[in-house]
């Protein structure tokens, strides 16, 4: 059974500060027997979408790049699959939020970039990132076949279904979301209990493992609500990170899982795909 670990950090004052840290972090994981390693989002930055800013563009990198290369040679030395979030520059004026996949090897098995952008106070996106063209692909890797979705992308089923119907075991959603100051009395138990519980609908609606990683700390007002987790195909949560303090979070992934739910509950078997065309109008009224 293959380990994953997840990487849940705070900012820091600069991108190498970050990238020294997290390299210590994914050491340690490696360490500690994980063979599957994952980032939170955007973590060699700050979360800088808090504001809109033309300078903060600076904080992009092209991909494949630099960074793609410290990364990958991490991943072999290590022997590790690694998943890391990153803020893309791909051509003059063109940006996007994107999870970079190493196999084993040190291989760039490629990107995936965001596909669902939001626009809310605290978090504005559609400012910095272009939305992905590159669909839903599953990545095949030495230690399992991985779906990688980015943060927003978490409330959308059809993006976690695509995911499972092209073969993954374990969903993989790396994140930053917090709470405002403003709303947290009123609403941060009922958000945060509606991003954990949308996320585990997708473990147990695909029969996959889903895991979730989220920053900690506090930056620019948005105070990140941390408790990374894992759950299993039936949506039971197996491991989840604290609150407020940085964390490495473990489990085992135990494939033979996914089999044997999709065996008891056949939901893929009893799709009705014959009745779906609707699904691709925006609304149906």
């Amino acid at each position: 059974m293959p380990r994953i670990a997840l990487l849940q950090s705070g900012t820091f004052s600069s991108k190498q500060e970050s990238l020294t840290h997290h390299a210590q972090l994914i050491c340690d994981a490696a360490a500690n027997g994980a063979q599957i390693v994952v980032t939170q989002e955007l973590f060699l930055t700050p979360y800088f979408c808090t504001v809109e800013d033309t300078a903060l563009f600076d904080l992009a990198d092209p991909l494949p790049g630099s960074i793609t290369d410290t990364l990958g040679l991490l991943a072999k030395e290590l022997g590790i699959v690694l998943v890391a979030s990153l803020f893309e520059h791909r051509g003059p004026g063109l940006y996007h939020n994107t999870a970079v996949i190493f196999d084993a090897d040190g291989t760039l098995m490629g990107l995936y970039r965001k596909n669902h952008i939001p626009q809310d106070p605290g978090f504005e996106e559609k400012f910095y990132f272009t939305p992905g063209d590159q669909g839903y692909p599953v990545w095949d890797t030495k230690f399992g076949k991985l779906g990688v979705l980015i943060c927003w992308d978490q409330w959308y089923p059809e993006a976690a279904r695509l995911m499972a119907l092209a073969g993954a075991q374990v969903l993989i959603y790396p994140t930053a979301i917090g709470w405002l100051p403003a709303e947290k009395a009123e609403l941060g138990q009922a958000q945060h209990c509606a991003w954990e519980t949308v996320q585990r609908g997708h473990a147990v609606a695909n029969g996959c493992f889903v895991a979730a990683v989220n920053r900690s700390g506090t930056h620019d007002g948005t105070e990140f609500w941390g408790q990374s987790f894992i759950a299993n195909p039936y949506g039971e949560i197996t491991a989840k990170a604290s609150i407020s303090s940085e964390d490495i979070l473990y489990h085992d992934l135990d494939y033979s899982a996914v089999e044997n739910f999709r065996r008891i509950w056949p939901f893929f078997r009893d799709r009705r795909i014959d009745t779906y065309a609707d699904i691709l109008k925006r609304w149906r009224y």
